[in-house]
């Protein structure tokens, strides 16, 4: 999970000084004393792995610069920083206009290496979620973009790529939180549909009585409320792609309509006097047996058959624990760069745990549980108490108050004699403010020998806030004072 910075430069001695203060900040180095060797790892087998390039631009045989622009040329995306010992402004600019990310003047402090890195990999993961974000916008996210290589997901990559050539109607299985989203985007990507638009249904959010307007449009008053003409989902997808997740949900008078245009490729609008032909690329989803519900009597077997030509099956999360130090690091980078954080991965035994876990809430369980161990690290590095509601360890927090303050938080796990004032119940999950305001309350009491203008004066409140403060809570002051 950690970063590797390739350090170039011909003297041995500064390799080795520029070495131990990367991986003290800890990470990972490799070292090259030419452009020549250094170009040869970048572009190697294993190049994909050196994540920032430390480039002194004096050196004999191939020079800074021209490894600077080799690097630029054919992996743009290789964040470099330039080392030298001449801090000429026509060499700052030269070296910046290669696609030099940062340029040092050497002797630099390691404080000054340090962020320098840190702010190449920042920049680095802004980037690259940016070009995501707008990939998926687009309508341009392919298979290449998935993330995982479990043998299983393999086999959903080489269908969904099949699949995506031809105009056929596509079903994707699943359980709830695999990804089936994902699979219909890339299917999108991968098809000469591309750059037409990509429309997204949830069958089983819509009320029922809207169904038939959302999907097949209405005229302007064609019934009470319809104060304007609506396409409807169809015409809006209309050259491209319709997702239908979670198809299994329609009722059955709309999977009768939804056929009809399934066959004729036309709609009839709410009220409109003709059908409106529609070119759409049909793409399903469920999380349902829909074969069982054909049985059942809750899915009409035409459209079944109609829906599922060519179906794909997203494997469950367990079935891939492959994938998941690729799903981690994914979504750490994203977090980092949504909110500002600088969580740079997890600790072996917080890997081990992950990879153990059932996860029966898929990979959207995981990516939640990334985002709240992240909130929740006090490090750089996630450690197994950032995951309380799989590890069973809760988190301790301490504040920086003074006085009796500095052991507000408390773990659950503590006595009723050792605790103060908690925010997490018995199962990890916030108390109510009015029970933490009532605990904080009577913890004052108590530190403060019940002196009420002590008490206000360090709760930041007025004394006649905070009698009425006891007074709602019920708060005995002299029970608590002997307590």
């Amino acid at each position: 999970m950690g970063k590797t910075v390739l350090i170039v430069d011909d003297d041995p001695t500064q390799r080795r000084l520029i070495q131990a203060v990367v991986e003290k900040s800890g990470f990972s180095t490799l070292q090259a004393d030419s452009g020549d060797s250094a170009l040869s790892m970048i572009f190697g087998a294993d190049g994909h792995n050196i994540h920032v390039v430390l480039l002194d631009l004096i050196m004999p045989g191939l020079d800074g610069m021209e490894t600077l622009r080799s690097i630029s040329e054919k992996r743009s995306e290789l964040p470099v920083i330039v080392l030298t010992g001449k801090g000429s402004i026509d060499t700052v600019v030269n070296a910046m206009q290669l696609g030099a990310r940062d340029f040092i003047v050497k002797p630099a402090s390691p404080e000054r290496i340090v962020v320098s890195i840190r702010n190449a990999l920042e920049l680095n993961t802004l980037v690259g979620e940016v070009t995501r974000l707008k990939k998926t916008s687009q309508g341009n996210l392919t298979f290449n973009d998935l993330v995982g290589s479990a043998s299983s997901m393999r086999s959903v990559v080489a269908m969904g790529e099949r699949g995506a050539k031809a105009n056929i109607p596509i079903l994707i299985t699943g359980e709830s939180g695999v990804g089936k989203e994902v699979i219909a985007r890339a299917i999108q990507g991968a098809s000469e549909r591309s750059d037409r638009a990509f429309v997204t249904v949830n069958c089983g959010a819509i009320p029922e009585n809207l169904v038939e307007s959302i999907l097949f449009g209405h005229e302007k008053g064609s019934f009470t409320g319809a104060n304007a003409k609506h396409l409807g989902k169809f015409q809006e997808a209309n050259t491209g792609t319709l997702f239908l997740d979670e198809v299994g949900e329609l009722p059955l008078d709309m999977q009768v309509k939804l056929l009809r245009v399934l066959q004729e490729g036309e709609v009839d609008p709410i009220g409109s006097k003709r059908p409106v032909a529609v070119d759409v690329r049909i793409v399903s989803a469920t999380n349902r047996d829909l074969a069982e519900a054909v049985r059942q009597g809750t899915f009409r077997e035409d459209l079944y058959y109609r829906l599922n030509v060519f179906p794909i099956q997203v494997p469950a999360l367990r079935e891939r624990h492959e994938d998941i130090p690729a799903l981690l690091e994914h979504f750490i980078k994203r977090f980092n760069a949504q909110e500002r954080m600088s969580i740079n991965g997890a600790n072996h035994e917080t890997l081990d745990m992950l990879k153990a876990y059932n996860w029966p809430g898929n990979v959207r369980q995981l990516e939640n549980a990334i985002f709240r161990a992240m909130i929740l690290s006090d490090g750089h590095m996630l450690k197994p108490q950032d995951f309380p509601q799989i590890s069973g360890e809760l988190p301790e927090f301490t504040t920086k108050a003074e006085g009796g303050f500095s052991a507000l938080l408390t773990k659950p796990q503590e006595t009723e004699d050792d605790e103060k004032v908690r925010f997490l119940d018995r199962d990890g999950h916030l108390r109510t403010l009015e029970e933490i305001e009532r605990d904080l309350i009577e913890f004052a009491i108590e530190n403060y020998s019940g002196h009420m203008s002590e008490i206000a004066r360090r709760l930041g409140i007025g004394r006649s806030t905070l009698y009425r403060k006891v007074r709602e809570h019920g708060v005995d002051v002299d029970d608590v004072r002997s307590a």
